[in-house]
């Protein structure tokens, strides 16, 4: 299956440095049974966001105008811990963020990214807090997946590591099922030859 791929991303960074936001907090759940993936954005991160009125909570990164729209969430601790729920991967993507930059992942949450066309990054927690210093006035800095390397808004170059499959799937817009397909046809050849080997494997 295919998704939007990531190559290279430019915007401004929310610094959402609180940790521990976990996936209820992202979407609640019952926003996810009454409506589908692609309605989520205006519910992601209520809690935050948002009054017990509904009105706009001024005190809130998210509400300023320079991150309305930001492709890039920075955060501190343990980003997406909780329950395993996709939807809060849908729900960010549904605000514009492609990037998320944390110390640590809730594990499922770390995997549902990678699924969803979203580039998860790991960085020690000073790096992070350096680069939302940085980003706090809305200058915007650059994800780029090809070179990895994030690039901050005084031009430094700071490393990140990832997985080179989940590279390669993020790249070419694929999930696990997308990347198995690429080698189709190798597929194809290794099961006809088996059907020769094997018969007695293949009933008909």
């Amino acid at each position: 299956m295919t998704m939007q791929p990531f190559t290279q991303v430019t915007g401004p960074a929310v610094p959402l440095m609180r940790a521990n936001i976990d996936t209820d907090v992202i979407i609640r759940i019952e926003r996810l049974t009454a409506l589908p993936k692609d309605q989520l954005g205006p519910y992601a991160l209520e809690a935050l966001r948002f009054r017990a009125d509904g009105s706009e909570a001024p005190d809130c990164v998210l509400n300023q105008p320079a991150f309305r729209g930001a492709p890039i969430l920075l955060a501190a601790d343990n980003f997406g811990c909780g329950s395993s729920r996709e939807g809060a991967v849908w729900a960010l993507m549904g605000i514009g963020v492609r990037c998320v930059i944390a110390p640590s992942f809730g594990d499922i949450f770390f995997s549902n990214c990678l699924q969803n066309g979203v580039l998860p990054i790991r960085l020690p927690l000073p790096q992070v807090e350096a680069l939302a210093a940085q980003c706090a006035d809305g200058a915007a800095m650059t994800v780029d997946l090809q070179a990895c390397t994030l690039t901050a808004p005084d031009g430094r170059r700071t490393a990140f590591e990832i997985d080179p499959l989940r590279r390669e799937a993020l790249l070419h817009g694929l999930d696990d099922i997308g990347l198995t397909l690429k080698d189709d046809a190798l597929i194809r050849r290794w099961q006809q030859q088996d059907r020769l080997r094997r018969p007695w494997a293949w009933p008909a």
